[in-house]
């Protein structure tokens, strides 16, 4: 026999078990909340903005020009020397005696993340760390060094920065909200498959329809009376009469 499930009996299903469904998505999102503030350690991030251009001696506009797309073109190189051990190594000594940094190079290059606008010679260091002022020291030592090794590497005097790192007091994860949020999707999901489970599992006949299918005829209905305190006296009542006519038939 082939089962098929309509919308009506899946709206059905749902409000059979609304109870059920909205249990777990509440639980969905309180247990994704505790394993956020719990368990998730919070991490926060500093920014410092560096502007590299090299100075161009001819009055020449198309000269000027050529030289900045040059230096835009040039900031892929400079986020390779960022993230080399050339820069790394005396920013870990730095923050190794400021901070307390216990971490290595290849941890700091995996803390640093590096971002330019289309066509700008301004380009950002970012750099997440578990302790927000922590962050902006190792932000602002990157661009320090940096600033100090390319002059020798690559001759380029004209490095500015344009904008230090300061420490900022809120995490940028993890997400409370969305992680919130997520755990009451999946909450909701497992809700719902729960409850369309025990009808699938539920083999209990539920109208008549189901039994022509299975080849079975139908006897007769026997409907339920809910005994209330009414019918108890009420059927408490024929049953004093009875009693009574039975007993002035003697």
């Amino acid at each position: 026999m082939e089962e098929t499930i309509n919308i009506e009996q899946i709206f059905n299903i749902l409000k059979k078990h609304l109870k059920l469904i909205g249990g777990l998505t509440i639980v969905g999102a309180l247990f994704a909340l505790f394993i956020t503030v719990f368990f998730m350690t919070p991490k926060y991030d500093a920014t410092v903005q560096v502007l590299v251009n090299r100075t161009e001696t001819a009055n020449n506009v198309g000269a000027a020009y050529n030289t900045q797309q040059a230096d835009v073109q040039m900031i892929n190189t400079y986020k390779d020397i960022i993230q080399n051990k050339i820069v790394l190594d005396p920013v870990r000594k730095e923050i190794a005696k400021k901070d307390n940094f216990t971490g290595t190079s290849d941890n700091l290059k995996n803390q640093i993340s590096i971002s330019n606008e289309e066509n700008s010679q301004v380009f950002s260091v970012t750099v997440q760390d578990t302790n927000a002022y922590r962050a902006a020291d190792i932000a602002n030592s990157v661009a320090d060094t940096f600033k100090q090794k390319i002059k020798k590497m690559m001759k380029v005097n004209n490095v500015t920065i344009v904008a230090d790192a300061i420490a900022k007091p809120n995490a940028v994860s993890p997400n409370k909200k969305l992680n919130t949020l997520i755990g009451l999707v999946l909450g909701a999901i497992i809700g719902i498959a729960i409850a369309f489970l025990i009808e699938i599992l539920d083999k209990t006949v539920k109208n008549t329809d189901l039994l022509t299918e299975i080849g079975l005829s139908n006897l007769g209905m026997i409907n339920h009376i809910e005994e209330t305190k009414k019918s108890q006296r009420l059927f408490g009542q024929s049953t004093s009469r009875t009693r009574k006519h039975t007993d002035s038939g003697r």
